[in-house]
């Protein structure tokens, strides 16, 4: 157990290098990965129930003990950042594939990885831990509508179909997660152990597949994606953490938000993106998911040196 905890802090500390890594394997050597892309939605699912297994009764607790702030930054997670990924769709030229694409990503709950930062900001990992798990227990119901409403002028929006596939691939994963940590507590605990560096490694491999598929489309326009997908990640990390000082949020809590608002669960946004537009759509979310983590990174080292 000792060893995988090792691990896992390890694949934690250096994971934005492992998907640059193996994005540029598979940009390089696309036929590699290209088999994996049927199999996306399914990894994804291993990846949900490993966050199941992390569930616990305190999650929910915290909406009762403090549900001002924890309206506040769900509210954040689902406004901010669709509607920064609605704007540079408007604002810079690109593909109908590319503009739902970054729709999508921006209107996917927050990502597992946040609580891990929060956790090295010294932010509040309670709130972090909550305002993850009530977004992702909300996506199947918002996420569908919010997609519906910024990106069918792009492409057609089966919100009903996306709903669907959403509740298969969260809420069945976390429900058998949490089932097998209350079933099985024993089980669960090794299981719990080893998925921090099996839901990275299924990540990493779920980027790659995506890259792989694109690796001639990423040639023409692979600098305006990074370029437009930073600006929305940056952007949104900036607002979430001002917006919450605006609210009257202290600095642990605002860190937590942050965070939140700006990581989102871009493996659930590649996933959606394959299946129900095109392969070219789920690139926006593989290349958020390297940069999030290189900007979670960057605002780490800043808020702790005090001076946020």
């Amino acid at each position: 157990m000792g060893m995988l905890a090792a691990v896992s802090r390890f694949v934690g500390r250096t994971f934005a290098l492992w998907v640059l890594g193996f994005s540029a394997l598979a940009y390089a050597a696309p036929e590699i990965f290209r088999p994996v892309v049927p199999h996306i939605i399914w990894l994804l699912g291993v990846v949900m129930f490993g966050m199941g297994l992390t569930l616990s009764p305190g999650d929910f607790a915290e909406v009762a003990r403090r549900p001002r702030e924890v309206a506040l930054g769900v509210a954040a997670q689902f406004t901010v950042m669709p509607l920064l990924a609605f704007a540079l769709t408007r604002i810079v030229p690109m593909s109908p594939e590319i503009a739902a694409g970054v729709v999508l990503v921006g209107c996917c709950p927050g990502g597992t990885a946040s609580n891990v930062m929060t956790f090295l900001a010294k932010g509040d990992v309670a709130l972090s831990v909550t305002l993850t798990t009530v977004s992702t227990l909300l996506a199947p119901f918002v996420t569908p509508f919010l997609v519906w409403v910024f990106a069918s002028q792009y492409l057609p929006v089966d919100a009903a179909s996306m709903f669907l596939s959403i509740v298969k691939v969260i809420l069945v994963p976390l429900a058998l997660g949490a089932a097998v940590k209350a079933l099985f507590p024993r089980a669960g605990g090794v299981m719990l152990a080893a998925m921090p560096t099996m839901s990275a490694a299924v990540v990493v491999l779920i980027i790659a597949a995506v890259v792989a598929v694109n690796q001639p489309k990423l040639a023409q326009a692979g600098l305006l994606i990074v370029a437009v997908v930073a600006v929305h990640n940056v952007v949104g990390l900036a607002t979430g953490y001002f917006a919450s000082r605006a609210a009257g949020m202290g600095r642990a809590q605002r860190t937590a938000v942050a965070i939140e608002v700006a990581m989102q669960n871009s493996g659930l946004g590649a996933a959606l993106a394959q299946a129900h537009f095109s392969p070219l759509a789920a690139v926006p979310s593989a290349i958020f998911s390297v940069m999030q983590n290189v900007s979670g990174a960057a605002f780490t080292s800043f808020v702790r040196r005090g001076e946020a």
